[in-house]
């Protein structure tokens, strides 16, 4: 049997019916004839088009005050039934029912009318129960049935009705077919959302808004975002975002976040490789460029103050994908902008969700986002040496750094400037000498610089090979059972510690 199926019968019923006058005029022109119910009937016949009824079909009128309407074996016969099975054609011969060949319906504005704020008593009959049948049989029977789920498809139809004058092939009914699982299964899932409102609230939140990208992490993966970029940043400039850009910007406003003072990191694959808190914007850039300058090509500049001409005359000289600050200068933006695929962002709110999520095995985890922030009252002195100079504020802008680098994390800082950082090891002595060593590549001095671990030291030797290195003082959340050997080295080599009794793991 072919698999060019001619549309001869049209079965008609939307909520929305803007855009839905020229698909009309041109299924009207290739003989299709209409079945719909109420409103829709009447806008077709205000066309001058005739229409058959549903009611005049079913034997049935609009009842319990319009939930049942096309729920009828004439009605979903004419969808589901299989051209191709002789058992099925004696049915629909038998029993009288009209070969249905396109379905065009959409879905009650559940989700519009749960951000209207409305009672759920009207929520809930927004519920829609017709349509999304109909779009699941039209959808099953893909094989003979054409199924357009919403105005959004419109446009693929006008194309397939001028192309195919009124037929379609199995490839463009099966493509119709999966953009209909599309549709019902974001509109369950926000039914789904409501119903479990104290839970998954980073989805609610989403309002089902999705943004296909270029690919994922590599080009041969597929990659989506679902969510509501727009309302935490404009982008003023520069190409699309991709998806590896989108997790670089998370990684670096959830990591600005926690400064208060004027600062600027630099991120590369969601690390910092250099971030420092200044007087100005300017010498906080320089200072956090010194850090990994090499790191710094190609990377992601945040900053928590407005960038001036004198930032961005500095920050143009090397390059970088994407600055994200909470306003620009005028001078400044005319300089940024000389690079065309620049991603340019402007920071309009903070990060709310309190939630995070991650697909794994076949199933999701879901997390509270690490937003536990330690203050100089949090910490716990645990060697006899006191704390000197800028040892504090330093410990505690190391902290707040190794929270946001990937574990297992080794923080090195003097004068609120990171200094070397190691990252993503699976040893901890290994992730300090990756700093140690990278410290040394761009000349810096560790004499009075301090140490920051995301999670305890099972062994004293880390502190030991720290204190050799010139380091004076330490931070880390504590709990080995052999935590006495580690303070033991560093009251013996007059360093000092603090414990903060909060691991900071991020895997």
């Amino acid at each position: 049997m072919s698999s060019t199926k001619k549309i001869k019968t049209a079965l008609v019923s939307v909520y929305h019916k803007d855009g839905l006058d020229e698909i009309l005029k041109k299924l009207n022109s290739l003989g299709v004839s209409f079945i719909s119910t109420g409103g829709t009937r009447e806008f077709i016949e205000s066309l001058g088009f005739p229409c058959q009824a549903v009611e005049n079909i079913t034997g049935y009128p609009s009842i319990l005050g319009g939930r049942v309407k096309t729920l009828h074996p004439k009605i979903f016969g004419g969808i589901l039934s299989r051209r191709e099975l002789p058992e099925d054609a004696k049915q629909t011969k038998a029993y009288d029912i009209t070969e249905i060949d396109l379905v065009i319906v959409d879905l009650y504005p559940f989700q519009e009318t749960v951000n209207s704020g409305a009672e759920e008593k009207d929520i809930i009959e927004k519920i829609d129960i017709g349509g999304i049948s109909l779009i699941r049989a039209a959808a099953k029977n893909f094989k003979d049935v054409v199924i357009v789920p919403s105005k959004g498809q419109y446009s693929a139809l006008s194309a397939l009705l001028d192309n195919k004058q009124g037929s379609s092939e199995i490839d463009d009914r099966k493509w119709f077919a999966k953009e209909a699982f599309g549709v019902s299964s974001e509109y369950d899932a926000a039914i789904f959302n409501y119903m479990d409102k104290d839970e998954c609230t980073a989805f609610r939140k989403a309002e089902n808004k999705v943004k296909h990208l270029r690919y994922g992490e590599n080009p041969h993966q597929k990659g989506s975002f679902y969510g509501d970029f727009e309302s935490l940043f404009e982008q003023l400039h520069g190409r699309e975002i991709s998806y590896n850009n989108l997790l670089d910007i998370d990684a670096s406003v959830s990591l600005i976040s926690e400064f208060s003072e004027t600062t600027v990191a630099i991120l590369k694959h969601n690390n910092a490789c250099g971030i420092a808190s200044k007087a100005t914007v300017l010498e906080a850039w320089n200072t956090a460029l010194a850090a990994d300058p090499v790191s710094a090509f190609g990377g992601i500049i945040v900053s928590n103050t407005k960038i001036d001409k004198e930032a961005a005359e500095a920050i143009n000289t090397i390059f970088f994908e994407i600055i994200i600050a909470p306003a620009y200068d005028a001078e400044a933006l005319e300089i940024l902008t000389q690079k065309k695929n620049r991603i340019i962002l402007v920071q309009k709110g903070e990060i709310t969700e309190t939630s995070q999520f991650r697909s794994l095995l076949n199933g999701v985890l879901v997390q509270d986002r690490d937003l536990s922030i330690q203050n100089k009252e949090d910490l716990t002195l645990v060697t006899r040496r006191q704390l000197e100079g800028t040892e504090l504020d330093d410990l505690l802008f190391a902290n707040k750094l190794v929270k946001h680098t990937k574990s297992n994390a080794i923080i090195l800082v003097k004068d609120k400037q990171l200094l070397a950082s190691g990252t993503g090891q699976t040893s901890r002595v290994d992730a300090l000498k990756q700093a140690i060593e990278k410290s040394h590549t761009f000349g810096f001095s560790l004499q009075g610089a301090v140490m920051a671990s995301d999670a305890f030291f099972p062994f004293p030797d880390c502190v030991e090979i720290a204190g050799n290195a010139g380091i004076t003082a330490v931070i880390q959340p504590g709990g080995s059972v052999k935590d006495d050997l580690s303070v033991e080295y560093c009251n013996e080599n007059n360093i000092s510690m603090v414990m903060t009794g909060v691991r900071h793991f991020k895997h």
